[in-house]
Formats: C-alpha cells, sequence, structure tokens
C-alpha cells in the first residue's frame, strides 16, 4: 500500500512536466506523461518520495539516477534535452537547504571548494578533454572541426580580442592547466601570469612551462583573486575564462574591483563565462555533487559591476551552442573511455559524472544557461581599431 501511494504521488507530481510526453515505467506500470508519442523512457526501481522531490527534485531524481534507482531508455542526453526545458517547474526548498544553496565566500572554503572539483586527478582530466587541457567552451568554426580544433579556436579568438603586442603583461585569472598563456606566449611573446587555486592546476602548467622552455616569460601561482591587489603588479591585459563562477553573487564587484586594481589604465580586460538571463541561485544537486558554491551569474549584474569600476564594455557575445557542442565532444570522450574511468572511481561516480556532461549539455541548448564573452577597457582607449578587428 505504502509503495503504491509513493508511486502515485511521484507520477503525479512528475506530470506536471509534460511540454514533451514521455513514459515512467514502475513496478510494472506505465503512466504516460504529456499528450503525443512519447519522446523517451525513465524506469524507476524504486519510488522517489514526494517530499525529496519537493525538497529539491534536481537532487531527488540526481540521486536516484546515480544510485541506479532511475534509469533512462535510449540516451541521456537527448531524453535531458526533452526535459530541462521545463527546470522553472523544479521546487527548491532553499531554506531547508541554506547552507549548501548559500555557502560561505571564505577564501578558505572556496579554496576548498575549487580544489574538490579541479584536483580530481589530472589523469582523469586527461582522458575526456583534448590535447590542449582546456576545461571551458570550445569555439567551432565549423560543425566538422574536432575538438582539439576548437578550442585552438577558442584561444586564438580571445587572444585576438585582447589585442596583444609583443612585451605586453598579461593576467590569467582562473589559468586552469595554463594553455591560454602558452599560446600568448609563443606567439605574441607576451610576459603572462597565471593564478589558479588547483594544487593539480599548478603542478601541470608549472611542467608545461618547462617543457616549452618558457620560464623566463610565464609563472603560475596557487593564488586567491583577492590577492591580486597586493601583488604589486599592473598588468596590460587581464583574461579570465570560467572562472568567476566560483566567486559568489557578493563577490562579484569585488572581482571586478580586484581586475580594476591590477589592469593599467587604457588596458583590455575579456571575461568568459557562464551567464544566465536572470539571477538565481544555481541548481541544488550541481552545487552538492560538481560545482559546490558555484554561482551563475547573469549578463546584466556582471556589467553593472564593470561599469561600477569605469570599464567601458567594447564587444559582447554569446557562445551558447558551442558550449552545447563541447559538453557533447565531452561526452562522447568521457563515454569511450568508461573502463579505464571505472578503475578510478565507483559506479555511483561515474554515473553522476555522465549525468553532469548531458545535463550540461541540454541546459545550453534549451538556453536555461548561456556563455559570454564581455570585452572592455579600464577608461577610454581611442588607440584600438574602430571596427572589431578580431
Amino acid at each position: 500500500m505504502l509503495e503504491k501511494m509513493e508511486e502515485h504521488a511521484m507520477v503525479q507530481f512528475l506530470s506536471k512536466f509534460d511540454e514533451n510526453p514521455f513514459l515512467i515505467k514502475f513496478g510494472g506500470n506505465t503512466h504516460l506523461v504529456g499528450e503525443g508519442e512519447p519522446s523517451f523512457t525513465v524506469d524507476f526501481k524504486k519510488a522517489i518520495p514526494l517530499a525529496e522531490l519537493l525538497n529539491s527534485t534536481s537532487i531527488a531524481l540526481g540521486e536516484a539516477y546515480m544510485d541506479g534507482n532511475l534509469n533512462v531508455e535510449g540516451d541521456l542526453y537527448e531524453a535531458l534535452s526533452n526535459f530541462l526545458g521545463q527546470m522553472a517547474k523544479f521546487s527548491t526548498d532553499e531554506k531547508a537547504l541554506k547552507k549548501l544553496i548559500h555557502s560561505s565566500t571564505s577564501k578558505k572554503n572556496q579554496s576548498q571548494e575549487v580544489r574538490s572539483h579541479y584536483d580530481i586527478g589530472n589523469s582523469f582530466y586527461k582522458l575526456w578533454l583534448d590535447e590542449t587541457m582546456s576545461y571551458s567552451c570550445a569555439y567551432f568554426k565549423s560543425p566538422s572541426e574536432s575538438l582539439a580544433q576548437a578550442q585552438h579556436n577558442k584561444v586564438d579568438y580571445i587572444l585576438e580580442k585582447l589585442h596583444l603586442e609583443e612585451g605586453m603583461t598579461l593576467l590569467d585569472i582562473g589559468c586552469g592547466w595554463g594553455f591560454l598563456l602558452i599560446e600568448a606566449a609563443k606567439k605574441y611573446h607576451i610576459k603572462g601570469m597565471g593564478i589558479t587555486l588547483s594544487h593539480e592546476q599548478y603542478s601541470e602548467f608549472q611542467r608545461r612551462i618547462e617543457v616549452e622552455g618558457l620560464q623566463d616569460s610565464l609563472t603560475v601561482e596557487c593564488m586567491d583573486y583577492r590577492e591580486l591587489p597586493k601583488c604589486g603588479r599592473q598588468f596590460d591585459r587581464v583574461v579570465s575564462v570560467g572562472m568567476v563562477e566560483h566567486v559568489g553573487r557578493e563577490n562579484y564587484q569585488l572581482f571586478n574591483d580586484c581586475v580594476r586594481d591590477v589592469l593599467k589604465p587604457g588596458g583590455l580586460f575579456l571575461l568568459h563565462f557562464i551567464s544566465a538571463l536572470q539571477e538565481h541561485p544555481g541548481d541544488a544537486w550541481i552545487k552538492k555533487y560538481i560545482f559546490p558554491g558555484g554561482v551563475v551569474p547573469s549578463l546584466r549584474e556582471m556589467l553593472s559591476a564593470m561599469a561600477n569600476d569605469n570599464f567601458h564594455v567594447l564587444d559582447v557575445e554569446n557562445l551558447r551552442l558551442h558550449y552545447n557542442k563541447t559538453l557533447l565532444c565531452w561526452r562522447k570522450n568521457y563515454l569511450a573511455h568508461l573502463d579505464e574511468i571505472r578503475k578510478m572511481f565507483d559506479e555511483r561516480f561515474v554515473r553522476m559524472w555522465d549525468l553532469y556532461l548531458a545535463s550540461c549539455a541540454a541546459t545550453f541548448y534549451n538556453g536555461i544557461i548561456d556563455v559570454h564573452q564581455v570585452l572592455v577597457t579600464k577608461g577610454i582607449n581611442n588607440s584600438l581599431p574602430i571596427v572589431r578587428w578580431y
């Protein structure tokens, strides 16, 4: 009787997600949600209690998938693409999940949060990222391009937007494994500094600097962005790719203030970040399992913070569908290396990471999130070309 009641409550809750019809299977019963031919089927091995779905729809469904209590017949990404366009209907009890959704933005806690994701192991990331070890949105000039070529395109595009000249200084905030700065040093002969909170990224970037013989051109530091104003350096150019999502909504202005303090007058700053149409605290499952403390800024609040620092906007570009394609490439690589990944992690992690890649690809496809590149100058710079030189 209890199982029947839980099944009924679960089906009733999920019935509101009816924009794209799908089937629910449970205990030999089949339920159609929506009208028409179902686009996917969800097979539940165990009913999810209504209280859990109301507390966090995202966590409840995500954990059910991770634990093998929920399986999708067919391709996971295709199912999610048909489902996640309705995320506005998800339930989240922000009061009950306050510590998860609004975690501390202290240096110590944010350092731990960043390392929990990026210090999983370089050997893991090397399995499914491309040879450049770029972990951000690529730029596909044509649909047939490889992931590696698209990542080269992305870095070249950013460096062109920065209007670099030989001898300039370039700061990369959240430098990852260092590919952007390495390319900048080799192609433009700049002097560069990268900062990261990840020990794994720091050690790999340091190794790559030595392999490339760029010790006189590049340095990398384990440093919080809040320490930049105290570093005693000024830069001609600043770039940050996929990092500001980790600083927290209350620190967006502080982040831009720190960039202002180390950027020379007239200097260029390019910010590449996952964005949203409106301000939102973030997805609970993603915060619990993938990016603790992560918050996606809206474009308008980031532009507002930039304006407060006298940053003049030159250009804004949306690369949303490029990130959809990037994530699909990552997922393809991930699935191709499952045997090796299963030797590193348990099945729950394997399913979790697949869900992460597939769901993020689906959210970009549905426009739930975007990715923007914003190019600004500190104050007025009348020496730049008056057309889009890049």
